[in-house]
Order: C-alpha cells, then sequence, then structure tokens
C-alpha cells in the first residue's frame, strides 16, 4: 500500500495499520521541520492516526495555524494535569484569549484561586516536568455513557451537560496518564513536542502563552495585556452567568426547555444598553466641548455596521444628529492600492486609504465648511464623485465607520480631543466547556461566510482562502490599537452561533473535499456540531445578527 506525501510530492509505502507519525524517519531528510499533526485527505489528524487504505498526507508544523491549535490544545491538558497536581481542590476554567495568550481562572467554592508568582512558578514548574517525561497523549474511544460517568467523577460537570445534550452513542476523549479529558481537535502525539510556554500572574487568574519566557516578553511589549478587553470580556461572561448560560451544554439545554425566546430578547436588550452608555459617554464628552467625530472601527464581521446604525439612534435619544460616514468611501483607485506579500490588493492597510483627503475633509467639516463626499465604486476599483454635500449643523456628530478607525495616523491633522473612539467586535465568551473555548475569529469567519454569500455571491471555499490575509491585516492594523479606544462595544450575541448553524454548515459542506481549505471547513463544520439549532425567526429586524443572515430592517 503506498501514502502520497504531500510535502515531498512523493508516493512512501506503508504496511496497513501503522501509524502517520511512522512515515517520519522515512521522509527525515526531505521534511525540513518537526511535524506536529497531519492533514490526512484534508482533514487534520494527530499523528497517531492509523494507515489501512491509501491516504493522501500532509505533514503541518507548529507553526501552521491548524499546528498551532494542537499546540495550544496540548499545553491545556498539560496546564488541566498541572493544575489537579498544584491546586487539587481547585477546577481549571480556560476563559478566552487575550493579549497573544489565553486568561485562565482556577476556580475554588465558587471564587477564583489567587495566583501569585509562587502558585505561577509551581504550574511552570509542573507542566515543564510533564513535557520532560515526554508523556503521551493517548486518544480513546467509549460508549458516551462511560465517559459521562468518568467525567462526572472527575467534577467536569459542563462536560457532562454537553455530552448529554448531544446524544453520541460514542465519545472520543484523551488520557494524559491518569488524567481523562477531551478537545474538540486533536492533539500532539506526547509531552515532549510541549516545550515552550509561559504562565503570568494577571488579575484574579492568570495568563497562559504558548512561547518561551523570552519570546513572551517581547509579545509583552508589543501587546501589553488589554484593560478594556479585559473589562469587556468579565462583564459578558458575569452576564452569562445571570442568565445562566456559561457554555454550549447550558444553552442545550436552554433551547430544549424552550428558553431561546428569553435569551434573544435579553441579550438583544444587552446590546441596546451598552450602546445607550457609549451614546452617553459621547453626549457628556460634547458637553464639555470635544466629541465632534466618533470614529467606530473592529475587526472584519464584528458588526461594525448595524453598530454604527444602532449607536445613531442612541445619539439621537440625546438629542445629537449623527452623520454617518464609511471609510471605505475614502479608498485610493485599485491601481494604486497596496499589494501584501502574496502580491494580493490589501485592502486592510491603511495606506489603501486616501488620509489627505480625508484629513482634508474633516478639517474643512470641523470648521463649518460644507463638502462634497466621496462615493467609491468597487465594481469599477475606483472613487466616482457624485453630488454629496455635507455640512455639520450645531447638533450634529460625525459618525465614521472603519477597520482603522483607533489608529492615529488615521486621523493625524485631527484634534484628538474632537475624536470619541469606540472598538466593536465579537468577542465570545460562550464556552465549549471550561477547557475548549470559541475563538472570537471562528466567530468571526462563521459571520463572514454567511454574510458573503447571501449579499456577495462567494462561495465558503473563497471566503476561507481570504481568511487568513484578512486575519494578517486585523494583526497588523487593528488589533495594536484596540486599546486606543474610550468605548468597548462586545458584539457577540450568546445563542448565535446555534442560529448560524442552519445557514453556515450547508455552505461549508460545499467546500470540495480536494482542496486544502477543507480541513478549515471540516473543523468549522465539527464546531457547529456541538450547538442545537435555533431557529432564525424570533431574531429582532433590529439584531446586529441581521447584518449576516439578511431580514434587517436596516438599509445597508
Amino acid at each position: 500500500m503506498k501514502i502520497f506525501c504531500k510535502n515531498t510530492d512523493t508516493y512512501v509505502s506503508v504496511i496497513g495499520g501503522e501509524k502517520v507519525i511512522d512515515l517520519i524517519p522515512r521522509l527525515r531528510k526531505e521534511l525540513p521541520f518537526t511535524p506536529i499533526c497531519a492533514r490526512v485527505n484534508n482533514k487534520t489528524e494527530d499523528l497517531c492516526f492509523p494507515l489501512y487504505s491509501p491516504k493522501q498526507v500532509e505533514f503541518i508544523p507548529a507553526s501552521h495555524p491548524s499546528g498551532r491549535r494542537v499546540y495550544v490544545r496540548s499545553l491545556c491538558m498539560m496546564l488541566y494535569k498541572a493544575s489537579i497536581e498544584v491546586i487539587p481542590d481547585g477546577q481549571l476554567v480556560i476563559e478566552h484569549s487575550m493579549s497573544s495568550g489565553h486568561f485562565c481562572r482556577i476556580i475554588r467554592d465558587g471564587n477564583p484561586v489567587d495566583i501569585d508568582e509562587k502558585v505561577a512558578t509551581r504550574l511552570r514548574e509542573t507542566i515543564a516536568r510533564i513535557a520532560e517525561s515526554d508523556i503521551p497523549f493517548r486518544r480513546k474511544e467509549h460508549l458516551t455513557k462511560d465517559v459521562v460517568e468518568m467525567f462526572r467523577r472527575q467534577g467536569l460537570d459542563e462536560k457532562v451537560t454537553l455530552l448529554e445534550t448531544l446524544h453520541e452513542l460514542y465519545t472520543t476523549y484523551y488520557r494524559l496518564g491518569d488524567t481523562a479529558d477531551s478537545y474538540y481537535g486533536p492533539l500532539a502525539p506526547s509531552t515532549g513536542f510541549i516545550r515552550e510556554f509561559d504562565i503570568r500572574p494577571y488579575k484574579d487568574g492568570f495568563l497562559l502563552f504558548p512561547y518561551s519566557p523570552e519570546a513572551t516578553d517581547d509579545v509583552l511589549r508589543r501587546n501589553p495585556p488589554q484593560e478594556k478587553m479585559y473589562k469587556a470580556f468579565t462583564d459578558q461572561l458575569m452576564f452569562n452567568r445571570v442568565i445562566q448560560v456559561k457554555n454550549v451544554g447550558d444553552l442545550n439545554l436552554a433551547v430544549k426547555n424552550r428558553r431561546t425566546a428569553e435569551l434573544i430578547n435579553v441579550a438583544e436588550a444587552m446590546h441596546d444598553k451598552l450602546l445607550g452608555r457609549i451614546s452617553d459617554q459621547i453626549a457628556a464628552r460634547r458637553k464639555d466641548g470635544g466629541a465632534s467625530i466618533v470614529m467606530l472601527a473592529g475587526p472584519s464581521s464584528s458588526g461594525k455596521t448595524t453598530t454604527a446604525k444602532r449607536l445613531a439612534i442612541q445619539l439621537m435619544t440625546n438629542l445629537i444628529v449623527p452623520k454617518l460616514i464609511s471609510l471605505d468611501d475614502y479608498f485610493v483607485d485599485r491601481d494604486r492600492t497596496p499589494r501584501d506579500e502574496t502580491g494580493d490588493y490589501d485592502y486592510e492597510s491603511l495606506y489603501a486609504l486616501d488620509l489627505e483627503r480625508l484629513n482634508s475633509d474633516l478639517t474643512r467639516l470641523l470648521r463649518g465648511e460644507e463638502i462634497n463626499l466621496p462615493t467609491y465604486s468597487f465594481e469599477f476599483g475606483k472613487r466616482i464623485e457624485r453630488p454629496k454635500p455635507l455640512r455639520l449643523e450645531k447638533n450634529d456628530i460625525l459618525l465614521i465607520e472603519g477597520i482603522h478607525g483607533l489608529n492615529p495616523e488615521l486621523t493625524g491633522n485631527i484634534d484628538p480631543g474632537n475624536i470619541f473612539k469606540v472598538y466593536a467586535s465579537a468577542l465570545t465568551t460562550l464556552k465549549i466547556d471550561n477547557h475548549n473555548w470559541i475563538s472570537t475569529s471562528d466567530n468571526r469567519l462563521l459571520r463572514r461566510i454567511v454574510r458573503d454569500n447571501k449579499y456577495r455571491h462567494t462561495s465558503a471555499l473563497d471566503t476561507i482562502k481570504r481568511w487568513p490575509s484578512v486575519r494578517r491585516g486585523e494583526e497588523k492594523w487593528i488589533f495594536p490599537f484596540s486599546e486606543n479606544a474610550d468605548a468597548t462595544f462586545n458584539s457577540s450575541l450568546i445563542f448565535e452561533l446555534g442560529v448560524m448553524k442552519d445557514y453556515a454548515d450547508p455552505l461549508l459542506r460545499d467546500v470540495p473535499r480536494d482542496v486544502p481549505e477543507y480541513a478549515e471547513a471540516y473543523r468549522l463544520q465539527r464546531l457547529l456540531s456541538y450547538f442545537d439549532a435555533i431557529p432564525s425567526d424570533q431574531i429582532p429586524t433590529t439584531s446586529l445578527l441581521r447584518e449576516f443572515l439578511g431580514g434587517s430592517s436596516f438599509r445597508y
């Protein structure tokens, strides 16, 4: 039997039952890296995947996005094992991503354990010892009822709830020595693959970094702990506790118990309340002589357009008249657009905008002059001048939406005191369980897949292909400026992935199996499989989610 190795473009003879990892010694000279996982027929699998029939195998390093997820999941299981040893009566909760790491707490008797440097050192040393011991991660598959009892004995109640709502006959989990846990993706072959990491005390928990201490210092110099992000996440976590939906199992129970209308109404009311508070802050700043311009920024598919429209309504309740401007209309002509490292047009670049024209128009508006707003034609790839006069009256305020709104270089000629900055992003706090979080990036990607298909007739395949470039642009042009915001709006909705399931799943199933992007489509399908579907007919027409699903009462 022969296996085709995509890395080396060669066929390799194997004996039925050999594992993917057994091929590595035969290909050592041709592989320029140490694999941590592999794509088998374009599905990400662990290196212990058995081979019984001809396959295409592509080895993946830890530096690859799929490899990085394997690295982080494996590190999290090592952290779980270490936490049992260091704080045996505590419960590890990996809350969310933050500052290029993950914010974690250890809960004892309902309260976070104080993680000082001494405790952090013990956790670091215990994980390092586990790594040095090179213990295998053993993949197991047993009857779900037996796995449920095992997790119940370990006190992993949120995993029990999830498994009981999924109704699967068999469940896959991993063993690390005498510790069992489940993850929604493969792990490394053994703990020896996980050598670089760091733990830093932070607030009432700690930050877990999949880097060495030296690399972590460099990361933190460039991306210090995000205080405003932390508050936005923490506020949402408190809200989750109030409505008694902290994880996917809780959400599925809410669907079963017909609580979805209540969840939708309360979550939408929370959005209104948050936007009302931001509007009040803007009004107070205006009263003190500032905030003639509101800049609303955020990454792709964070719901900026609907956020701008709903914030405009809240501003009007404060007797302020918003004049909406989109930064998209200030794009330079396509032939002047910068290119990224792959040679494609880099629309995420700040310099894809006509900064000189923007600053000139804003300066003139603030002086009380009339301008003519530009209109950008995406069809023709250039700006079109049409009659669109604009002047600011006494009670008017400019509300400008675009990804670069928090970058000080965008409005370098404008007095910062005249600008109120709002950051919007889908800061997902719903967890699969206490050791498996839902990436905010995955949440936004699913939104974009649905929206692009509906409004731009773009396939899920093409959206997934484009996503790495979008993410690189966000890392360079958006996330470093998030802490410049005067206010943060969390656009995530606790119920949204349950609603998205019926929209996104058919689009993901259309991704062909013979393309590399199938691995990402399959992973997202796996994520959605944990959710009970929620019908969209209960979603209000003013909901931010309607920006992606359709049926909004706003005009876009």
